[in-house]
């Protein structure tokens, strides 16, 4: 079965409207305001994992979320291009940039993670059309690994605002990269996930925190109970 193009252009909104954060797959119209915030709830996972987020560190995510999203809406330059997925799918699996496009994969089933997976889309398409600056103002020259580290950092952020605010419903990879993230595993998460890209930097990671890894896969373990992805089997 091929991968179905969602669309080419999203129907207009703003996280104004993301406290159903595409639920039931409708998208709809906003106000040109943004409302405050909902107060943040914490969110707990079948393992009894919590995360918390401070409502300041909040309200900055949805700034940057909200920008970043009406940009992908409204600017005529690019095109993000959604695909629909048969399986479980992480930000970079099937990520397909060609000029002034990108095409992602978003799980079908998983509607409240469209949201990331077309900003991840997004960021990339920015760094390659030399915008990166003006999307990734913390990484304005990262390239590489420190370029890949720096958009999925962003990505964990706003899934975090999508599931403390917005009730986004759960989701294995999204999940899996934002405890990882607030755990302080978010390198021992890239490199383990994708164990064939990196391998200057990864290496110099192995080498400056040489139990990181084994660290990693015990707090993975007690957590998801089950293995990190790269580790999985089958």
């Amino acid at each position: 079965m091929i991968d179905q193009a969602l669309s080419r252009r999203r129907t207009p909104r703003t996280m104004a409207v993301l406290a159903a954060w595409a639920c039931a797959g409708l998208a709809s119209a906003c106000a040109s305001a943004t409302p405050p915030l909902p107060e943040a709830r914490p969110i707990i996972i079948y393992s009894g994992a919590r995360i918390r987020a401070d409502q300041a560190r909040l309200e900055a995510i949805n700034e940057w979320v909200t920008r970043e999203q009406a940009n992908i809406t409204e600017d005529p330059g690019f095109w993000v291009i959604t695909d629909l997925a048969v399986e479980e799918v992480y930000p970079w699996d099937g990520l397909q940039i060609s000029r002034d496009s990108v095409r992602v994969r978003v799980d079908p089933r998983a509607a409240d993670s469209r949201l990331v997976q077309e900003l991840y889309g997004h960021q990339q398409l920015m760094a390659v059309m030399g915008r990166q600056e003006e999307w990734l103002p913390e990484a304005p020259t990262a390239s590489g690994y420190e370029l890949e580290r720096a958009i999925l950092a962003r990505m964990s952020d706003a899934w975090l605002l999508g599931r403390t605010v917005f009730g986004t419903s759960p989701y294995g990879p999204l999940d899996e990269l934002l405890y990882a993230n607030e755990a302080g595993f978010l390198d021992a998460f890239i490199f383990t996930a994708r164990p064939d890209e990196f391998a200057e930097a990864r290496a110099q990671w192995a080498r400056a925190q040489p139990e990181e890894a084994a660290r990693y896969r015990s707090w993975f373990l007690e957590t998801f109970n089950q293995e990190p992805p790269g580790l999985r089997g089958g």
